[in-house]
């Protein structure tokens, strides 16, 4: 039977766990500034790589400081190297992509259009069509997508500005959330997420350019090491870190449903230290971008 006081502690860590959540989007969100102003530093390789690097380290501390065991069974091993390839390949993306596009955008985009491809490619790998609110959704979603590119003025508009870096991130960050779930019965999903930065920092650094990448290591100053560490080590390492243990604190339904502060705190962050306004379509695109999540992962 429980007691007055280890109810009332349970609801306090509780508590704790529900604003460490907010804390962790707002994080999330604050990335897409921060990948902003590395991104003025070097080639998104380059930055992808460092970034890479500093989080594999951050990493490596948290799997120590949890105790997790770094093990991870057989057959997780071909899903670990996809895994692997592809975060390399979104990295990339996302680094490029914000060399040419705004920050606040950018962050709507993708995070809003991440779970709506990522079901999409879900119902055809099922080979099954859409029910009646899975329709629904997905054509939110698709008008979400719409809005926030301004198809309407110029179709080839999907080309400017970064655009097409951040569509396809969120077509590679769709596959990749499909094979991280796979291998989550593999192994714990933190010591999966280190293997996961560590397999894709030597992906990395066998590709950059090795001159440019000593180059920037002894040019870069506070702000770009500021950030970088920012970007490498609260919003992926701990942050993310943090979703995971929640998740099996206050439930996966519940824990899914603070995402919808990331395009909110991308925008808030964009507009606050790099001056990027948002714009009506941005604002109109990401709210019915996150309805279309919510009706997608409502439960019937």
């Amino acid at each position: 039977m429980n007691t007055p006081n280890s109810e009332e502690s349970a609801l306090k860590d509780q508590q704790l766990f529900l604003y460490g959540m907010m804390a962790s989007m707002f994080c999330w969100g604050l990335s897409w500034t921060s990948g902003k102003v590395v991104s003025h530093y070097a080639s998104g390789d380059i930055v992808a790589f460092f970034r890479f690097s500093i989080t594999f380290t951050s990493m490596l501390f948290v799997v120590w400081m949890m105790k997790i065991k770094f093990q991870i069974q057989r057959d997780g091993w071909g899903y670990l190297a996809i895994s692997a390839i592809l975060i390399s390949l979104y990295s990339y993306l996302f680094f490029q992509g914000l060399t040419v596009g705004k920050a606040g955008a950018a962050g709507v985009l993708v995070t809003i259009l991440n779970p709506i491809i990522s079901y999409a490619i879900m119902l055809m790998m099922q080979k099954r069509f859409p029910n009646k609110k899975e329709s629904l959704g997905l054509l939110l979603g698709l008008f979400a997508g719409i809005v926030l590119l301004k198809l309407w003025t110029n179709w080839d508009t999907i080309f400017y500005a970064g655009n097409s870096y951040f569509l396809l991130a969120s077509f590679t960050w769709a596959i990749l959330s499909i094979f991280t779930a796979k291998a989550s019965k593999y192994g714990s999903p933190v010591a999966f997420s280190f293997w996961m930065y560590a397999i894709g920092t030597l992906l990395m650094f066998m590709f950059v350019d090795k001159k440019q990448s000593l180059a920037l290591l002894t040019s870069a100053d506070r702000l770009f090491w500021g950030n970088m560490i920012f970007s490498a080590t609260i919003t992926t390492a701990f942050a993310t870190t943090f979703y995971f243990v929640a998740t099996s604190k206050i439930g996966a339904s519940r824990a899914s449903s603070f995402i919808f502060l990331v395009p909110f705190s991308a925008m808030l962050g964009s507009w606050i230290f790099l001056s990027e306004i948002p714009l009506w379509n941005t604002l109109l695109g990401g709210l019915l971008g996150i309805a279309a999540v919510y009706v997608l992962n409502k439960k019937t």
